[in-house]
């Protein structure tokens, strides 16, 4: 297919289709921090400060400049160096405003893209060499020094579509995510190591892909700076930075830019959980644990290894807030989703006796975690009702997208890793188990209107020797395949928005590594080929009915047919719609054996019309046929508690959808 074919040179967009961009230019205003900046940042609620935090052009008694700010409340003296001033340590001292701890200085003359960092003295004689926690670029790895920039030069060409988005209940309306790593979803033939595509070589190429596959959002992973691969841009460095592996920041404004145009939501995956230990980052900053907490029961993941921001703190809930903020503002993204909530909301999370402290009514809850979210949502949601929060949260705690005023954490949705673990493990048992654990796959419906969920089957399922989706499957190799397409259909037709991580859509067979592109070629295999026909079939059904997406918290939009057909491990359910039109009808065989003559009550006396049968040749089935429509016929004893039925022969492992 097209979207897949590797260019054979770097190719440029076509200037008819850049957004027009002006010069970089400094700007014609004085960047200060006032008093009131101060007391804002202090009490948490400066929303705006990476305004003023961080390097800024600005321009002092007609002379231009860049405006620094740094805070470093338990420093002896800060000092700016950089390739302006030969990283003299000496030379560029800041000014310490006030008790806040924030340090500033303005220098003249200094430009974009010049390398720098904050020189910090400890009481105790130390010298620590910090990156920018506010920079907006940064060096290339394996460096990691700041970049000055400017994000205004940028003109962005999105005005329809983030108006639309603002008026939008993202509940209701279709939500199928495409979870996408960067540097390895295709590799750059121009023969470089790390085989990277600039941010807006990426935006031709995934953009077609999307459009084609009928993907609504792309989810990136790692868009934050972070200094090493193997943590896939889960242990941060540069909250406000995007990652310089791909780009400048004005790049990565192109791409967001490009998909909004071309109809395509982005979310990014953002880490307040925790951070990196690295000496140049936000660990112990200016001496002292200013991000994190003291006490390494409470700062530190024994298990990941990472610091863990103090929620406590006002000034932290400010950097972290304000960087959500960031990303909807200042590059346009529509989402994020929250990493590792459980690990924020558990005090005791991953961790043995001895390595937590309770709160201060003895329990395992982080009180102030808590307050965190409903503080993030309130503000951000509050304020832009189109944006979207989506937590990754793995446990049962109650009411993560409930309402904050009753006692919920005020999510847009979260990750429904119940569903996603009973799915995993049903799939890949031998047929002849599965009608002992027949309903692990009904389960997630027992408690599916409790929350705003999102069925996820993301990185975390393909890699650390879990094995890929369809190896997951048991079972000869044609018997995979058709095993995965009969999930993925149980997939979107249940409740729930849906995520798909890259190359699950064409059943890549390998797990997945961040140092490979996705192994493009099996789109000459007649199965894989016929799998990516399929999950498109899918994502248009989907993205055409509203049934499957209109009601997706609510019984009135889900109805069980036969949810106890234990024996013969068939599923069969409605998915309707509000107005009660194009309502689709969900068979589902789990087994290798023909189900001959096989009857499904219905609820009404008419023609039920096969839009899909996962058997088909050119998906790589067996060509096994269902009749292209079926006329309900009355019955004298109910079938599934309907007075109607229609019957037909149902193949092996095949999935069949019907609309009436």
């Amino acid at each position: 297919m097209a979207a897949a074919k590797r260019k054979t040179k770097t190719v440029q967009q076509p200037k008819k289709q850049e957004p027009k961009r002006q010069e970089a230019k400094q700007q014609e205003q004085q960047v200060f921090i006032s008093e009131a900046d101060q007391y804002l940042f202090a009490q948490g609620t400066h929303y705006d400060i990476y305004k003023k935090l961080g390097a800024h052009l600005s321009v002092e008694d007609g002379v231009k400049g860049m405006f620094f700010g740094v805070w470093a409340p338990n420093a002896a003296s800060v000092h700016v160096i950089g390739t302006f001033n030969g990283w003299d340590e000496n030379m560029h001292e800041m000014k310490r405003l006030g008790p806040g701890g924030i340090h500033t200085l303005f220098i003249p003359g200094v430009g974009l893209n010049e390398l720098y960092k904050f020189l910090i003295r400890t009481p105790d004689g130390r010298k620590l060499y910090k990156a920018d926690p506010f920079a907006n670029y940064a060096e290339f790895r394996p460096g990691n020094a700041s970049k000055t920039t400017d994000l205004s030069t940028f003109t962005w060409t999105d005005e329809e579509w983030m108006k639309a988005r603002d008026g939008k209940d993202q509940t209701k309306e279709p939500l199928a995510i495409y979870e996408c790593n960067i540097g390895s979803w295709m590799k750059h033939p121009n023969g470089t190591p790390d085989g990277f595509y600039n941010y807006r070589e990426f935006a031709d190429r995934i953009v077609e892909y999307l459009k084609e596959m009928k993907y609504t959002h792309i989810e990136l992973m790692g868009i934050a700076e972070y200094p090493y691969d193997g943590s896939w841009g889960y242990q941060v460095t540069g909250y406000y930075a995007p990652t310089a592996r791909y780009g400048e920041p004005t790049d990565f404004m192109y791409l967001v830019n490009t998909l909004h145009r071309n109809n395509v939501g982005v979310i990014l995956d953002w880490v307040p959980a925790h951070f990196a230990t690295d000496a140049h980052g936000l660990a112990e900053f200016d001496g002292q644990c200013i991000f994190e907490h003291p006490d390494k029961r409470l700062g530190e993941h024994p298990d990941w290894g990472t610091k863990i921001f103090n929620y406590g703190k006002t000034e932290v809930k400010n950097f972290l807030i304000a960087n959500a903020l960031f990303w909807l503002k200042e590059f346009h993204v529509d989402g994020i989703r929250v990493d590792a909530v459980a690990s924020m909301l558990y005090l005791d999370y991953g961790k043995q006796d001895g390595q937590w402290l309770p709160n201060k009514y003895g329990g395992n809850k982080n009180l102030e975690a808590i307050e965190f979210f409903k503080h993030l949502n309130s503000v951000v949601l509050g304020t832009y009702p189109g944006f979207m929060t989506i937590a990754e949260e793995s446990t049962a705690w109650p009411k993560v997208t409930g309402d904050i005023e009753d006692e919920g954490l005020g999510f847009s949705f979260k990750w429904n890793m119940g569903w996603m673990h009973d799915f995993c493990e049903y799939m890949k048992l031998d047929p002849l188990f599965r009608k002992n654990n027949h309903y692990a796959m009904t389960f997630a419906m027992s408690y599916n209107d409790s929350e705003n969920y999102i069925l996820p089957l993301s990185h975390d399922e393909v890699v650390h020797l879990k094995c890929s989706m369809v190896n997951k499957m048991p079972g000869y190799q044609v018997d995979k395949y058709a095993n995965l397409r009969v999930g993925y259909t149980y997939m979107f037709g249940h409740s729930g928005k849906k995520l798909l991580f890259m190359g699950q859509d064409f059943a890549q067979e390998r797990e997945w590594s961040e140092e490979r592109e996705l192994d493009w070629f099996l789109l000459g295999e007649p199965l894989n080929k016929g799998m990516h026909e399929y999950v498109r079939e899918l994502l248009k059904l989907y993205r055409k009915y509203p049934c499957m997406y209109e009601e997706d918290n609510s019984w009135n939009g889900f109805e069980w047919l036969n949810a106890d057909d234990a024996e013969r491990s068939t599923y069969s359910f409605f998915r309707k719609s509000a107005d009660g039109k194009n309502n689709l009808l969900f068979v589902l065989n789990m087994t290798p054996m023909m189900r001959v003559d096989y009857q499904v009550g219905v609820p009404k006396k008419k023609k039920y019309k096969l839009l899909l049968n996962s058997d088909e040749k050119r998906f790589g089935g067996n060509g096994n046929a269902i009749p292209a429509e079926l006329a309900a016929v009355k019955e004298k004893e109910q079938v599934n508690y309907k007075d109607y039925s229609i019957t037909f022969d149902l193949p092996p492992y095949t999935a069949a959808v019907f609309v009436f």
